[in-house]
C-alpha cells in the first residue's frame, strides 16, 4: 500500500518550462515523492508548482521548505505570500490532488528511465500508468522500444500519470516532449 500524500502547491511566477523544471527540483522537499508543473492561465500567464510529500510531519516541514518572500503557497485551504501567486498554488495542489493535470517532473522511478526501456519495463519501472502514442489507434506493443533522451515527462489525466509519445526512427518511439525545444520564432528573428 502507497503511504498517504500530501499535496502543497508552489508559485514563483516562473514563465518557462525548462525554468519550471529546474525550479521543482532545486526547490523539492525532502521525502518528495512528486513533483509537477502547472500552466496557470489566469491573469499572467505562467507556471506553479505541487510536490506531493508524505502526510503528517513530511507536511510541515515542506511547508516551512517551501515558504519564501515573493512566493506564493497552498496547502489545502491554507495559504501564503501574494494573492495571485498563493492562488496559482492553490490551483496547481488542487489539480494535483485531483490528479487531473500536471506534467511531472519528479515521480517513482523517474530517475531510472534513461536509454531506451521498452513500454512495458518503463510503466514498471515508474509511477507512469499508461503510454499512449499520438495518433494510435489501439495499444502499444509492450516490447516497442521508447528513446527517452532522458527526459520523460508525463501528465495527471483523468487519475491516471500518462506518457505521450510519438514515432521515431527505427520503429522507436521517443516522448512528445523534447527535452530542448527551440523557441518559438527562433528561425526568423533578426539580429539587425
Amino acid at each position: 500500500m502507497s503511504p498517504r500524500l500530501t499535496v502543497i502547491g508552489v508559485d514563483t511566477g516562473c514563465t518557462g518550462l525548462r525554468d519550471a523544471d529546474h525550479l521543482a527540483r532545486e526547490l523539492a522537499p525532502p521525502g518528495t515523492v512528486f513533483a509537477c508543473t502547472h500552466l496557470i492561465r489566469d491573469g499572467r500567464p505562467h507556471i506553479a508548482l505541487s510536490f506531493a510529500v508524505p502526510a503528517g510531519v513530511a507536511e510541515g516541514d515542506a511547508w516551512r521548505h517551501l515558504t519564501a518572500p515573493g512566493t506564493g503557497l497552498a496547502l489545502g485551504d491554507r495559504r501564503s505570500g501574494p494573492r495571485e501567486l498563493a492562488a496559482g498554488a492553490a490551483q496547481a495542489a488542487a489539480e494535483h490532488t485531483a490528479r487531473s493535470a500536471g506534467r511531472a517532473v519528479v515521480f517513482p522511478g523517474s530517475s531510472a528511465l534513461t536509454g531506451a526501456p521498452a513500454v512495458a519495463a518503463l510503466s514498471a519501472a515508474s509511477a507512469i500508468d499508461e503510454v499512449v502514442a499520438l495518433g494510435a489507434a489501439g495499444p502499444l506493443d509492450a516490447g516497442q522500444q521508447i528513446v527517452t533522451r532522458d527526459h520523460v515527462r508525463p501528465e495527471w489525466r483523468a487519475g491516471r500519470l500518462v506518457l505521450t509519445v510519438m514515432p521515431a526512427a527505427g520503429g522507436t518511439l521517443i516522448p512528445f516532449e523534447v527535452p530542448d525545444p527551440t523557441p518559438c520564432c527562433a528561425d526568423h528573428v533578426s539580429d539587425g
